[in-house]
């Protein structure tokens, strides 16, 4: 992967034996550090695998970005760690505790327990044009969460979305799935970039998109 395709704040360092990708920061979720960098683990972030593979997220650094799914904050930590004020929904309250943890030390992450698919009850707090949305939201209807929280997108803003095809249909066939979940995105957004993430995710398709 070039190195010009990572976001300012994301690099490649030595760490463990290993050039690796890596954030500045805190520790969130036991992964090596060196120097003040902490290693960003492919196989724990859809988006670092993104990033791993070399697709063309957008992603410069500085950006304001609303992320849906943030879980115990393993991933949207390391966003907030290069991106600017960055917002994290995520509505399960045991992994909403650790991701308040994650958000102590980050003043630039902002913690809402609310629901993806009601994005009109936080629409009074995230702020509107933010750069980027990341999802990674394991439910059903992933493509329908995307298509309602556009309003919150910069028309050259992206979205940078992680489709776990197991989550719509654990029976039907993956691209099957997938191509379903396309369909729903291209009535709101113009696909840039659709990337298997099976590397490092199974299943899992990364997409890449911005605003009709």
């Amino acid at each position: 992967m070039s190195e010009s395709a990572l976001p300012d704040g994301v690099e490649r360092r030595q760490i463990e034996g290993g050039r690796r990708l890596a954030t500045r920061g805190e520790p969130v979720y036991g992964e090596p550090t060196a120097d003040g960098w902490r290693a960003w683990d492919p196989e724990r972030s859809k988006l670092g695998g993104m990033l791993e593979l070399g697709v063309e997220t957008g992603l410069t650094g500085g950006e304001t970005v609303l992320y849906l799914g943030a879980a115990s904050g393993t991933t949207v930590s390391h966003v907030a760690d290069f991106a600017g004020p960055t917002y994290a929904v995520e509505f399960a309250p045991r992994p909403a505790r650790d991701l308040l943890d994650a958000a102590a030390p980050r003043d630039r992450l902002f913690p809402l327990l609310k629901d993806a698919r009601k994005p009109e009850t936080y629409a009074h707090v995230v702020e509107a044009d933010v750069d980027a949305i990341v999802q990674d939201v394991a439910t059903r209807g992933q493509a329908e969460v995307a298509v309602r929280n556009a309003q919150f997108l910069a028309d050259d803003g992206r979205l940078l979305l992680a489709v776990k095809a197991r989550s719509e249909d654990v029976t039907a066939d993956p691209e099957t799935v997938f191509e379903g979940a396309l369909g729903r995105l291209r009535e709101a957004y113009e696909i840039l970039e659709t990337r298997r993430l099976d590397r490092f995710h199974e299943d899992h398709l990364g997409v890449v998109a911005t605003p009709k």
